[in-house]
């Protein structure tokens, strides 16, 4: 059986980040890295379900929301797949900032939170979801980013 490609990563080298995991055609995987891979400290799960409602809505009501094929949190809970077509990695990052920013700064209620629009609708936290999106932005406003993992 063929390993996937994000399996030969050393995800020990990895810190947070955006990176390109994969291109398949006009698809690209862009792993939101927003912890350091087994380093001990691994998102909550309320977290990462927020995380996913705001962002996912912030996204695809961007610039480039009919890019947008999925934004998902990773099961390792060290971070997002986001799934673009046709995009420019350098337009995703500063996307990716701008939605950041809309959810550190949201006010209300988190969306999609009702009985009929989530099936785990209780497991939702504004304030946890702000405080990591808040954390990662930090990540991304310094350094270059080439999206290629350091091998």
């Amino acid at each position: 059986m063929n390993r996937i490609a994000s399996f030969s990563v050393d995800h020990d080298l990895l810190e947070p980040g955006i990176y390109i995991s994969r291109v398949d055609g006009d698809i690209t995987t862009f792993d939101l890295r927003t912890r350091k891979p087994n380093a001990g400290e691994y998102m909550d799960t309320c977290t990462a379900h927020t995380v996913e409602h705001m962002f996912a809505t912030y996204v695809r009501n961007s610039e480039i929301g009919d890019n947008v094929i999925y934004f998902g949190p990773m099961g390792c809970r060290t971070g997002f797949y986001l799934l673009t077509r046709n995009t420019a990695p350098e337009k995703v990052l500063e996307v990716t900032k701008k939605v950041l920013e809309q959810i550190v700064n949201h006010k209300g209620e988190v969306f999609g939170a009702t009985r009929k629009e989530c099936g785990n609708f209780r497991d939702l936290n504004l304030e946890s979801a702000q405080k990591e999106c808040k954390e990662y932005l930090k990540v991304l406003a310094f350094g270059m980013h080439d999206f290629k993992y350091k091998s």
